[in-house]
């Protein structure tokens, strides 16, 4: 394949552990040999803390903001991206809260983090981006520079309405911009032994009959290797979760075309179909 393959996380609802899912599938590309490139394009700047980038949140300019909102600073894109033990990070920056008013008065104003991607993408095989609970410009630009999305959602009935919404923000995306965004995957997340999540697991199935679909149980390390600043991978491998994230970065390296999977790397845990 041409360049990195590119994956949006989002999900108009906030609070569904989009971030958490999206560092853990990360983690898990980087332990079947992938070089990734993590971007934070929320502007509450969780994956940035959740990586161990807690005090990039605060530095001074130019930050990613800068790169986005004026084009003189898109070259700065390399200077922003962060070593971090699993992956690569561009942190977010408490500056972003601004960034949508400022691309809304953009002429490419959804098409400035695909620009700055250009800079860099030669280095990855992956580059993720990690997009706000809102579906404005900063999402557009998540969307529009990596044309596929992964989709973390709660097993719980109020997903029905935030997914309805991102499938209409997308088909506008693509009618806008003339472009294609692929449907990667829809990963249930803090899924829990009860009524409702056992109906909406079933929902998910009837819902995506042509997509997978992964079931991430709710488990305490995930919370804790967040605060630590890293995967699960980094903080204890042995939790029964990594299955699933390594069956998800499996199947994403066999979507993208990646034919050289490690022999290591394990896919133990299925899609639900």
């Amino acid at each position: 394949m041409a360049g990195p393959a590119k994956l949006s996380f989002s999900n108009q609802k906030g609070g569904v552990g989009k971030t958490t899912v999206g560092i853990n599938v990360a983690g898990a590309l980087n332990a079947r040999g992938r070089d990734v490139l993590f971007v934070d394009l929320d502007p509450q700047g969780n994956a940035t803390e959740g990586l161990g980038f807690r005090e990039a949140y605060d530095e001074d300019p130019p930050s990613l903001f800068d790169v986005l909102t004026d084009p003189e600073h898109r070259d700065s894109f390399p200077d922003l991206v962060r070593d971090h033990p699993e992956m690569d990070v561009v942190p977010s920056n408490i500056d972003m809260t601004a960034a949508e008013p400022e691309l809304t008065l953009s002429r490419r104003g959804g098409e400035q983090l695909a620009l700055a991607l250009e800079t860099v993408e030669d280095d990855y095989d992956y580059v993720l981006v990690d997009c706000p609970p809102h579906l404005g410009y900063l999402t557009d630009n998540g969307l529009h520079a990596t044309r596929n999305v992964l989709i973390p959602a709660l097993a719980e009935s109020t997903s029905k309405r935030a997914l309805e919404l991102l499938f209409d923000h997308v088909e506008s995306l693509e009618l806008d911009y003339d472009i294609t965004i692929a449907e990667r995957g829809v990963v249930a997340n803090r899924v829990e032994s009860t009524n409702e999540g056992r109906t909406m697991l079933d929902w998910f199935d009837e819902a995506f009959p042509d997509i997978p679909v992964w079931e991430v149980r709710k488990r305490v390390a995930l919370q804790r290797a967040f605060s630590e600043g890293v995967s699960l991978f980094e903080y204890d491998p042995e939790v029964d979760m990594t299955e699933t994230f390594l069956a998800i970065a499996a199947n994403l390296d066999e979507q993208f075309g990646f034919d050289d999977a490690p022999a290591e790397a394990t896919e133990t845990a299925e899609v639900r179909r």
